[in-house]
């Protein structure tokens, strides 16, 4: 198992602790949810939301985050005694914190290798570095490509391929881009990659051109292939540029056929993105 550490500065979990203590009783050791843990045993900790950090309060225990909700851990060596407290594990997601104290045991049959975080075991908090939670993103998205185009004249074709903006949302510090793909062809497309850029307007004309390419925070769809219809919302944090841009989507097709099609949008249009009305700011 490839061991990562991640632990947080001291001044963040200071207040971490400082705000989730306003909030709720303080806690004792003696209060603490506890695992038991073995050397020939990985213990998997599946978060309900993606996990933005985590602190493992000793050297004596390693883990990884293999994915964005999922956090491993293992004691590095064996030689400990029974109930022997060998680390706290401190796990913040978007929302919450919790904490588990990692006890050792001899017996492999004792080992949790599967914990889930419970709704009971989170301290709800302020974490200052999320603005939305991937909860929220995906309910809005999810309105968002229920909802009909508002666009129709911004578009691509090539090769029997039309990709098509739909629609253009903003709220805080992200844009949601709504856009499809209808495959004319009787070809399956297997998607390679989806790749956002932001590029000067006069880029075919430059020598020195700058683009900037552009990480989704999120995908609605994460589908690997479509026949006849494709349709994704993208969430885009907010960047500061000069309305001479485009925001190019790509879309490209795996190997042998390898088809990519292309849709420019001119950012100063993405910048005067409509806010959330309020239908898709109401609730379920």
């Amino acid at each position: 198992m490839r061991v990562k550490r991640t632990t947080f500065c001291g001044a963040m979990l200071l207040c971490a602790l400082l705000v989730s203590g306003t909030l709720s009783a303080q806690q004792t050791y003696n209060e603490m949810e506890q695992l038991t843990v073995n050397e020939h045993v990985t213990t998997v900790i599946t978060s309900p939301e993606p996990v933005r950090l985590v602190d493992i309060s000793t050297g004596l225990v390693a883990g990884d985050k293999p994915i964005e909700n999922v956090i491993r851990l293992k004691p590095k060596e064996g030689g400990h005694e029974d109930g022997e407290v060998l680390a706290i594990v401190t796990v913040v997601g978007e929302r919450y914190r919790a904490q588990y104290a990692l006890v050792y045991t001899t017996r492999l049959e004792e080992a949790v290798t599967d914990k889930e975080v419970l709704l009971t075991e989170q301290t709800a908090f302020h974490n200052p570095a999320v603005s939305m939670s991937t909860e929220e993103m995906v309910r809005f998205a999810r309105r968002i490509w229920n909802s009909p185009a508002k666009y129709r004249n911004v578009c691509s074709r090539h090769r029997k391929m039309v990709m098509r903006l739909n629609n253009i949302y903003s709220v805080g510090e992200y844009f949601f881009i709504d856009f499809s793909v209808e495959n004319k062809t009787s070809l399956r497309f297997d998607i390679d990659e989806l790749r956002f850029k932001l590029a000067d307007k006069k880029q075919q004309k430059a020598t020195n051109v700058q683009m900037v390419e552009l990480e989704p925070v999120l995908l609605l769809d994460r589908s690997a292939s479509f026949r006849h219809g494709y349709r994704n919302v993208a969430v885009l944090k907010k960047m500061t540029f000069p309305g001479d841009k485009v925001l190019s989507i790509e879309l490209n097709e795996k190997q042998i056929s390898g088809r990519t099609i292309t849709m420019t949008i001119d950012y100063e249009d993405v910048l005067a993105a409509d806010s959330f009305d309020a239908l898709l700011l109401k609730e379920e």
